[in-house]
């Protein structure tokens, strides 16, 4: 197991390393120049040259790199070129509400999606089947905004059980703050589970088929015990791959969902460092989005090892 995990790690340097060699160069393609808007109206030459001096602008671009991979080595992802606050300490401020929201979402989207891909696979072509898979559809189909709107005016305007927009911390309350995070969160559960449900049942119906189950079936075992511990089990593979890289994609921002709901989340403050030109804020957020992907990935592939034994060796 660790020397799985120590494999993962050392794959996971280059392409870290690829991944801020890409954004750092990409990003310079935006239209726009960040010192303009940085320099105030009057837009003295003095205080241009001034910031491009301190922000390293004027230097060539591969040792505008290497000095950013320096300090981002030690922890420090420069300052914002808008608020001048360190990236790390808006990062820290931001990355909590997403986090939260997003295990939210995905506890709606495991329990909702797993059971009803079971339950779909299990009665393979009845109405039971046809019915989830309509929902499944629906679910994915139907945009995130949309949903959110609906949500709102439901739950917020006329029953006036939960509040239509804003957020509230752990620290303040956690009544409220669940209160702020539960429409958002099962909007994003509604899609995610659809996901779930469609290759749970694809992975349940194929494992139903095979002859250790037919064995299990046959030695009078309970259908429950059959389904549960023997099919289930080894139908979690592709499951867990796909949560992974579910979990990983909310983590890069409900961009939407976050923009409805008025919520102070990642993916607002990765879409306003964009259309600010806030190269630094950028950088550090992508780069935190790129480890987060990693550290799944990892987390997949040691619980491929726990449920199957076989590849221990």
């Amino acid at each position: 197991m660790l020397e799985l995990i120590a494999k993962r790690l050392l794959l996971a340097i280059p392409t870290l390393l690829l991944v801020s060699i890409m954004v750092f160069s990409l990003q310079k393609l935006l239209p726009g120049d960040p010192v303009l808007a940085m320099a105030g109206e009057e837009r003295d030459p003095a205080v241009i040259a001034q910031l491009r001096e301190q922000y390293h602008l004027n230097d060539p671009l591969p040792t505008q790199y290497f000095y950013w991979l320096g300090h981002a080595l030690q922890g420090d992802l420069g300052a914002s070129l808008r608020t001048q606050q360190p990236v790390t300490t808006l990062i820290a401020s931001k990355l909590p509400v997403t986090l939260e929201l997003s295990l939210l979402a995905m506890m709606v989207a495991l329990l909702v999606g797993i059971s009803a891909g079971i339950v779909a696979a299990v009665r393979k072509n009845s109405w039971v089947d046809h019915t989830t898979n309509f929902v499944a559809l629906s679910g994915i189909s139907i945009p995130h905004f949309w949903l959110g709107i609906l949500l709102i005016l439901l739950f917020a305007v006329h029953l006036q059980w939960l509040p239509a927009s804003g957020y509230a911390s752990l620290n303040e309350s956690v009544a409220q703050n669940l209160k702020t995070l539960l429409l958002p969160a099962l909007v994003l559960g509604t899609s995610l589970a659809a996901t779930l449900m469609r290759h749970t049942r694809a992975a349940m119906i194929a494992v139903l088929k095979a002859d250790y189950i037919r064995t299990a079936r046959a030695k009078g075992l309970l259908p429950a015990r059959v389904i549960l511990k023997h099919a289930f089990r080894n139908a979690l593979i592709p499951v867990i791959t796909l949560t992974t890289l579910l979990f990983g994609e909310l983590l890069g921002g409900a961009v939407l969902t976050e923009q409805v709901f008025t919520l102070p989340g990642f993916g607002k403050m990765i879409v306003d460092a964009v259309f600010n030109r806030d190269y630094a804020v950028v950088q550090g957020v992508v780069l935190v989005v790129a480890i987060g992907f990693l550290l799944l990935n990892l987390l997949a592939d040691v619980l491929y090892v726990l449920l199957n034994p076989k590849m221990r060796g």
